[in-house]
């Protein structure tokens, strides 16, 4: 490949040096009707060298050396004008002194245009050809492309379908809604209607698929669009959003089918960078939970404001080195470190705080499947609760600037495990912070997220690419939605807000149904709901409600500076209750000789590590006189888990009394056959 490049060189510029020289003579020519004087050739003969040295020189550098012929087009067409001009001007500065003094003064400019056209014109007959001939070749198998908006992104797309790289796409006609543009030709392509005249062009121009280039448009028009095109038997694409093509060309291999994400009908999201910058750039910056869908996009768009370390810390190693491998890919420059870390392990979290010494924590570590933590309510609220309380406490401690919790709207009159536990951290992180001078502590609320591991979509995407079913578990069911890009720049702007133990609440727009977004995904994929991919409804599971909330009713809003982001108007719980509470639910959810129990004391635990080099039996004595009871034993003490459950459950509710457990929640300890 290398060779033949050279060799293309090598043969532009002996192309070029007869072309220049060739001008020149053909200007005299002209100049003279075919009556040149001697003197006249003679004069050019004493300048030719230099003269073709530089033209040689400007054309190397506009890099009229460094093109793929097949690819010129008008950038390349403009360095090959602004080449002749420079030949124009160093033969007309070459004739102003001896030996070619009194050389005529028009021929420069003649030898300029010819130039033009005979460098020019050989250059893009080359992409003429190749287009023709790829025409020719396609004989009538190509696939025909409709593109939905005649801007720049359109005229862009137009370009790359004329690449061979292409294949067998040929775009065959814009669409826009702008009066001014229907009946124009871009780039050889005619706008032929707006966006109502869609089936009528798709059936006329037998068009095989439907590009949309409207990569700022309003999600309201992408869904009022695709609803247009659903039913024509046609592919629908579109090129990325602004935002996702920033600082890379824009390539074929960009165009994606359109997502479900893309048809919520939501605003985009407005940022104040510039505040957004000033408390990550330059800064430590630590993610919990950086592994998950949500904590590994926080990583993602917190390395676009520059921090001066990013420490991703998570349970699951394989996660975390996944989202290090993609961001040392996008993000070559950042500082990051991975820390393999339990946040319920209060010590290993005093250690990475010490180490490290953050500025800044996104806390995203959290259990969040309903159901699953129906089923496993202990593990809960030892990482939501007390997850929660370990690293609010060390970012108290070690004096970091901000910490942002990510909450959710199950938290408000919860019915789940997974609910009543994010209330309680929420809880914890607002008695921290109205207490705390140095740290700004606050959490944010949003609903789901779309696209998140264990969320509805890549569980219907999979259901759908096995031919279905799909499984709705109710008519009624709805939930609002965010896309996990727009929840995460919010929750970095909510970063630069609020004075401490305020809980932020995302506008999340109107609820959606489920079965809407059922039937919308299976349309998306080319079948029909029902007939093709049949829907069925599987039942509410445990801990879910029909309808999710953002606030109770005692709550309210105040508004932010955001239009996006509210206040939830709330009583901060006395942070001597609060401790006192959850003293008694750490007794209940973790052993007595667990060392890094936040609440224990100096003799419960000395207790206990003196009965551990006893014997068994004494171990056994210890654990009873520590707690009162026993903590766990053999299948004769299936009573007292239970009984652990009814306590932590009694302790929430003191905690949040408008929690009102699922009287379908899994299976009671005594009834699983626990041992």
């Amino acid at each position: 490949m290398r060779n033949i490049l050279r060799l293309r060189k090598v043969y532009l510029l002996i192309l070029d040096v007869a072309l220049v020289n060739f001008a020149v003579y053909a200007g005299l020519y002209l100049r003279f009707d075919g009556n040149v004087a001697p003197r006249y050739l003679d004069m050019y003969l004493r300048i030719a060298p230099a003269h073709t040295v530089i033209s040689l020189g400007v054309f190397a550098l506009l890099g009229l050396y460094s093109w793929v012929l097949r690819y010129a087009s008008i950038d390349e067409v403009l360095a090959v004008t602004a080449g002749s001009v420079g030949s124009a001007v160093s033969l007309f500065v070459l004739t102003r002194f001896p030996p070619a003094q009194g050389f005529p003064r028009s021929v420069p400019i003649i030898a300029g245009v010819l130039v033009l056209i005979f460098s020019g014109g050989i250059r893009l007959s080359v992409r003429l050809y190749l287009r023709i001939a790829q025409r020719m070749a396609a004989n009538g198998r190509s696939i025909r492309v409709l593109i939905v908006g005649a801007g720049d992104a359109g005229a862009m797309l137009v370009r790359e379908l004329a690449k061979p790289v292409a294949g067998e796409r040929k775009a065959v006609g814009f669409i826009d809604d702008d009066p001014a543009k229907i009946g124009a030709v871009i780039l050889g392509v005619r706008v032929v209607g707006d966006r109502k005249a869609i089936p009528e062009v798709v059936r006329s121009l037998d068009v095989d698929e439907i590009i949309l280039a409207m990569p700022s448009a309003p999600a309201h028009v992408l869904k009022e669009t695709v609803q247009i095109c659903e039913g024509l038997g046609v592919r629908i694409r579109a090129i990325p959003k602004l935002l996702d093509m920033a600082g890379k060309a824009f390539s074929l291999h960009m165009v994606r089918d359109i997502e479900i994400e893309d048809l919520l009908g939501r605003s985009e999201v407005k940022l104040d960078t510039e505040k957004i910058r000033e408390y990550l750039h330059g800064k430590k910056v630590l993610v919990t939970g950086a592994g998950g869908s949500i904590g590994s996009e926080i990583c993602r768009q917190v390395s676009r404001f520059g921090p001066a370390q990013l420490i991703m810390l998570g349970h699951g190693e394989n996660s975390i080195f996944t989202t290090r491998m993609r961001l040392s890919h996008d993000f070559p420059d950042l500082r990051s470190e991975a820390v393999i870390a339990d946040v319920r392990d209060s010590a290993r979290i005093r250690d990475v705080f010490a180490l490290y010494r953050p500025h800044v924590v996104f806390h995203a570590a959290a259990h969040k499947h309903v159901p699953l933590m129906e089923e496993n309510m202990i593990e809960a609220i030892k990482t939501n609760v007390f997850g929660t309380l370990n690293v609010a406490r060390a970012s108290l401690h070690y004096e970091a600037q901000r910490f942002v919790m990510i909450s959710t709207d199950k938290a408000v009159n919860p019915t789940s495990m997974m609910g009543v536990s994010k209330r309680v951290a929420e809880m914890v992180v607002q008695s921290i912070g109205l207490a705390s001078k140095k740290t700004q502590f606050v959490s944010v609320r949003f609903g789901n997220v779309l696209g998140s591991s264990g969320s509805v979509i890549p569980i219907f995407k999979e259901q759908i690419a096995r031919g279905g079913p799909v499984t709705v578990t109710h008519p009624e069911m709805r939930r609002y939605f965010m896309t996990i890009r727009e929840a995460v720049l919010l929750v970095l702007q909510a970063g630069t807000m609020g004075h401490g133990g305020e809980v932020f609440v995302l506008d999340m727009g109107e609820p959606v149904k489920i079965i809407d977004l059922a039937e919308q995904m299976i349309r998306l994929s080319g079948h029909t709901p029902y007939s093709d991919i049949p829907i069925v409804f599987s039942g509410i599971r445990p801990g879910e409600k029909l309808f999710e909330e953002l606030l109770t009713a005692e709550e309210g809003t105040t508004a932010t500076h955001h239009s996006q982001i509210f206040v939830a108007k709330q009583r901060s719980p006395s942070l001597e209750w609060l401790e006192d509470c959850l003293k008694k639910l750490e007794r209940e959810v973790f052993p007595p000789d667990y060392e890094c129990r936040l609440f224990a004391s100096d003799e419960a635990v000395a207790g206990v590590r003196e009965a551990l080099s006893q014997t068994a039996a004494s171990v056994t004595d210890a654990l009873r006189g520590t707690t009162g009871r026993k903590y766990w034993g053999d299948d004769k003490d299936r009573p007292v888990l239970a009984g652990r459950e009814k306590n932590i459950i009694r302790i929430l509710k003191e905690l949040v009394p408008s929690y009102s457990p699922d009287p379908s929640r899994g299976p009671r300890a005594d009834e699983r056959g626990v041992s």
